[in-house]
C-alpha cells in the first residue's frame, strides 16, 4: 500500500534515510545538520542523493521551509542469489521475481547470501534502496595461525571472510570457525553457535 504525500517544516521533520521531493525530483536524505551561525537565523544544511541520477547535493532550508515528504513502502524479500552486481530476489508472498543492482544496498552487499532476508525501500514500486540483517554469520577463509602465550591486552589479527571482506578478529579464531559479524561496521561480535 502506497500512502499519500504529506506538506511538512523541514526544520522538525528532516532525519537520514528519509525521502523528500523537491522541484519534482525525488531525494534521499544522506544527512541533515541543524545550523545557526551568530544572529542570523537557523537554517538546517541537507546532504540529498538524487534517486534518479544519483548525484548527491548539499542544500540550505530555512526553518520553515516546507518540502514534500515522500512515503516509502518497506517490504521484505529473499535473496535467490547474486550474480555480476546485481541480486535476484523473491518476493515470499506473491513469489515474484525482482532484479536489482547490489549498489542499493551500499557496503553492505558484500554480505548478501542466498535465503537471505532483506529489505527494500520502495517508491511506486521503484526500489530506491535496500538493507540487510544487522548481524550475519560468516565463514573464516584465511587467517594467521593462533598466537600463544598471549598477554593480557588483546591484539587482534586480520581475516579474510567467505565473502571476501577483511575484518580484525580475536586471535583465538582459526580458518574455517563460523563467526558473527556486525554488517554496519564490519566488527567481529562472536563465535557463531
Amino acid at each position: 500500500m502506497f500512502l499519500v504525500h504529506d506538506k511538512l517544516n523541514l526544520y522538525n521533520a528532516v532525519k537520514t534515510w528519509q525521502c523528500y521531493s523537491e522541484k519534482r525530483q525525488i531525494y534521499e536524505v544522506v544527512d541533515a545538520r541543524h545550523k545557526q551561525q551568530g544572529r542570523g537565523g537557523a537554517m538546517m544544511q541537507v546532504e540529498l542523493r538524487n534517486i534518479d541520477g544519483g548525484n548527491k547535493e548539499s542544500l540550505r532550508f530555512g526553518t520553515e521551509d516546507a518540502v514534500e515528504k515522500v512515503f516509502v513502502e518497506e517490504k521484505s524479500f529473499t535473496c535467490l542469489y547474486v550474480e555480476h552486481g546485481t541480486a535476484y530476489l523473491m518476493d515470499p508472498e506473491k513469489f515474484e521475481q525482482l532484479e536489482v543492482p547490489t549498489e542499493l544496498f551500499g557496503e553492505a552487499a558484500a554480505y548478501l547470501k542466498e535465503e537471505m532476508k532483506v529489505t527494500l525501500q520502495l517508491y511506486d514500486e521503484r526500489p530506491l534502496s535496500g538493507s540487510i540483517p544487522k548481524h550475519v554469520t560468516c565463514t573464516i577463509k584465511e587467517t594467521p595461525p593462533p598466537v600463544k602465550g598471549l598477554s593480557a591486552t588483546p591484539r587482534y589479527k586480520k581475516a579474510l571472510l567467505d565473502n571476501n571482506v577483511t575484518i580484525l578478529v580475536p586471535p583465538f579464531l582459526e580458518v574455517g570457525e563460523e563467526i558473527v559479524v556486525n554488517t554496519i561496521d564490519n566488527s567481529y561480535m562472536r563465535r557463531a553457535n
